[in-house]
């Protein structure tokens, strides 16, 4: 798992992010969210989503799922087919099927256009809310500030009231949909009506105690009651999770509790008396958090013997070997991970950073086999017993080709190269491509490279200054000298439009 920490401008209708203006204060808001990146839990995501956007009519090459790094229990659509859903979602469900119901409850919101019609009724309502904060600064203005803040917090209160009617329309609309499309695609909608109903208990709490699903999402009784008619009528209601589909959503919970909570909480959480699968895999993210790397492969390796050709397993292991500064002995997990994923943009990615970082001197240590013939010759004979053999001694000289720092690279940008054209939006693996370029002495390409990295995080003016660089360096009217002109132009030209 790889914590992106970058921020994602998002236009979204998530009404949770309004509702700041019922209070007595109105704070400022971070234009932006805060992702994670990890090849398990997205494709989790989206093998839970495809059979629901497949029911719903929406192509699934269209839609883009992101994790958000939130603790709290919530999920969202915005700019159209992009579908947010929150860690704290995952891991504070019960069961694959509730993360089904969210699932199939959104793309009702994707498939009825709810973000476009949310935007024009937020439209309608800016006169409104602007006329309330004047009013309300021009009274504190005037030395009356307790009536001042009353009036900002009555003016918003009236505002929230017409949001969440307006909310509660789409809300019946989405879960219809959702429920179409789950019967649709054979599967229950008892998880939705399970989830919700939970959510239906936190009506009576305060704003502050409640989910931010529930504030965007209001239950209400009629609500429920429609949820539950239309669901239970479906000839799937009865139609459990399977077993396989249980065990995947409980190792990506495990995986995120791993990495989200701090060691001692994880511990607590799966003591050394649970030998579960679930639990050897979040003590071995624990150790590794807390700098026990043995322990964590202890605890890992077992998985790994018993399920050798669980990709993700092995991403872990080279992970683990990668950030403890074993980066050559990383090589191996890596490619194990992408050969049984080869199509995987994040397991392509995580191989070319480790190539890209094997230190030079390790290139002619024999014992460490970073060349790709040697790394595939030993994964090929781990693929029964899951555990990397070692060297079978022979009378005969070993012959073993030794990799230069060019070879790794040239190998590293193939992969690299493949990764962005499956996955266009990862800043990071732009920033490898600059330095795989760089490494190469390809210093227009490093440039550009550069350039789309600032681009992908929103830094347009540092994005614009590189372009403006590659620009100069490459070929006038060449596909990556248009590239650069695009980054260039995109805002209002060179030194302009926002940062």
């Amino acid at each position: 798992m790889k914590f992106s920490r970058y921020i994602k401008k998002t236009g979204a209708f998530c009404l949770s992010s309004l509702l700041v203006f019922a209070g007595a204060t109105v704070p400022a808001r971070a234009d932006g969210i805060s992702l994670v990146r990890d090849a398990e839990t997205e494709n989790l995501i989206r093998d839970y989503s495809v059979p629901i956007w497949r029911a719903a009519g929406l192509l699934p090459s269209s839609v883009r799922v992101y994790l958000v790094e939130d603790g709290s229990i919530n999920a969202f659509v915005a700019g159209g087919q992009r579908l947010f859903i929150n860690t704290g979602l995952i891991t504070q469900i019960d069961e694959p099927m509730e993360l089904y119901g969210v699932i199939a409850h959104e793309t009702g919101h994707m498939a009825g256009g709810h973000l476009a019609r949310g935007s024009e009724a937020m439209d309608k309502m800016k006169l409104p809310m602007i006329a309330t904060m004047v009013l309300g600064v021009g009274a504190m203005v005037a030395g009356a500030g307790d009536a001042g803040m009353a009036v900002l917090a009555g003016g918003g209160q009236v505002i929230q009231r017409s949001l969440l009617a307006y909310s509660r329309q789409q809300e019946g609309s989405a879960d219809e949909a959702g429920a179409t499309f789950l019967q649709r695609a054979g599967l229950s909608g008892r998880g939705m009506l399970d989830l919700f109903s939970k959510f239906r208990d936190q009506e009576a709490l305060s704003t502050t105690q409640q989910d931010p699903f529930v504030r965007s999402h209001p239950v209400s009784e009629d609500r429920l009651a429609a949820l539950e008619d239309r669901v239970k009528a479906s000839p799937y209601y009865g139609r459990n999770d399977s077993p396989e589909s249980v065990h995947r959503f409980k190792m990506v919970q495990a995986k995120l509790n791993g990495f989200m909570d701090d060691p001692e909480v994880t511990f607590r959480r799966y003591p050394n008396s649970d030998q579960s699968d679930y639990a050897r895999y979040a003590r071995s993210i624990a150790y590794h958090k807390a700098g026990n790397n043995d322990k964590s492969l202890a605890e890992l390796d077992p998985l790994i013997k018993k399920d050798p050709k669980n990709p993700y397993l092995w991403e872990l292991r080279g992970q683990v070997q990668f950030e403890s500064g074993k980066v050559a002995e990383s090589v191996p997990d890596y490619r194990k991970a992408r050969s049984l994923l080869p199509d995987d943009p994040q397991l392509q990615l995580e191989l070319a950073q480790a190539l890209l970082s094997v230190d030079k001197s390790d290139l002619g240590n024999k014992a460490l086999d970073v060349s790709s013939s040697a790394s595939d010759a030993r994964i090929a004979g781990a693929d029964q017993t899951g555990v990397l053999p070692s060297p079978l001694p022979s009378n005969k000289p070993q012959l073993q080709t030794i990799p230069t720092e060019t070879q790794l690279t040239r190998e590293a940008l193939g992969y690299l190269q493949s990764s962005v054209k499956i996955d266009p939006e990862n800043p990071t693996t732009f920033y490898q491509l600059a330095i795989a370029y760089g490494q190469l002495n390809n210093i227009a390409m490093a440039e550009l490279a550069t350039a789309e990295y600032y681009e992908s995080i929103g830094a347009m003016r540092d994005a614009r200054g590189h372009a403006a660089k590659a620009q100069r360096m490459l070929k006038e009217g060449s596909p990556e000298w248009l590239r650069a002109q695009d980054i260039i132009t995109e805002g209002g030209g060179p030194g302009g439009g926002p940062e």
